[in-house]
């Protein structure tokens, strides 16, 4: 992705000085290990409890490193594209202004208005300060361990992540929330699959705006991201037989079709779900 140029975003906040030491696999193998990380970073989810045997992670303080340090000039970049894009878009299909979101980048754990976040749960949007989280060790996760590399595939989960600001925005992300609350477990999973997916396709929205800033492959790598954080993919990885009613994010045929129709419309209106016979 050719970011030469694009200025860093104001809305991001870097919380660092904290580093993870002294974690041991405990009961899982490496590759358990890893398995439910890959799990807990793309749904959301703080997966602790089932890294059974493993000691939590203490911190000690210890500068930045460049890699990290280059992660968080490429996120407030890409943050940059997204403000622009959603910005036009709104007034142009919408009518209406934009208000972006923070992104908070940090290291190892820190505290959202929707409680603790660290590693284990992965990038999110908590609603409640607006703010999208993220940490700094997620490149490496989502390129060494997950397989979906390149760096489109990580400015795709940014952009993933400032999607479910976009719903907020647009009253959807209450809405369904609120129904969520009122559903049964099985009902309350397939209204958050229609979430993601939507923020999928929405997705694909910012990424046909931004085609004059990317590379030769990039598509592709954003459509394999989607595959490898599909939830039928990451139970499989985890050694489970994929459970449908369990899903909280989609197939990977899904997610990465969704985001090709945002990508193929480059509108809003394409993107209901919600109003969808067949996912």
């Amino acid at each position: 992705m050719r970011l030469r140029g694009i200025r860093s975003s104001r809305n991001v906040s870097v919380r660092r000085g904290s580093g993870r030491r002294g974690a041991r696999t405990g009961g899982l193998s490496l590759a358990g290990l890893v398995a439910v990380l890959a799990i807990g970073y793309f749904t959301g989810i703080d997966v602790s409890p089932l890294l059974q045997g493993t000691s939590a992670p203490t911190e000690q303080s210890r500068p930045a490193t460049a890699e990290e340090d280059a992660a968080i000039q490429f996120s407030a970049q890409v943050l940059t594209t997204t403000e622009e894009v959603w910005s036009r878009i709104f007034a142009e299909q919408l009518g209406r202004e934009y208000a972006p979101p923070q992104l908070i980048i940090f290291s190892a754990v820190t505290q959202s208005a929707c409680g603790g976040a660290s590693g284990a749960t992965g990038p999110f949007y908590c609603p409640a300060d607006q703010s999208a989280y993220l940490d700094t060790q997620f490149f490496v996760q989502l390129d060494q361990q997950l397989g979906a590399r390149g760096d489109f595939a990580a400015a795709y989960v940014i952009a993933h992540e400032v999607a479910h600001h976009v719903q907020n925005q647009l009253g959807i992300l209450p809405k369904v929330d609120d129904a969520r609350r009122r559903a049964n477990q099985a009902d309350a999973n397939a209204l958050t699959v229609r979430l993601e997916l939507q923020a999928d396709c929405l997705s694909g929205v910012w990424a046909r705006s931004v085609q004059g800033l990317m590379e030769r492959g990039d598509l592709e790598e954003a459509l394999n991201a989607a595959r490898m954080i599909g939830d039928d993919h990451l139970q499989r990885q985890s050694g489970r037989v994929p459970q449908p009613h369990t899903f909280t994010h989609g197939t990977s045929e899904q997610r990465a079709r969704w985001f090709e129709r945002g990508f193929d419309s480059g509108q809003i209106g394409s993107c209901d779900t919600f109003g969808a016979q067949q996912l």
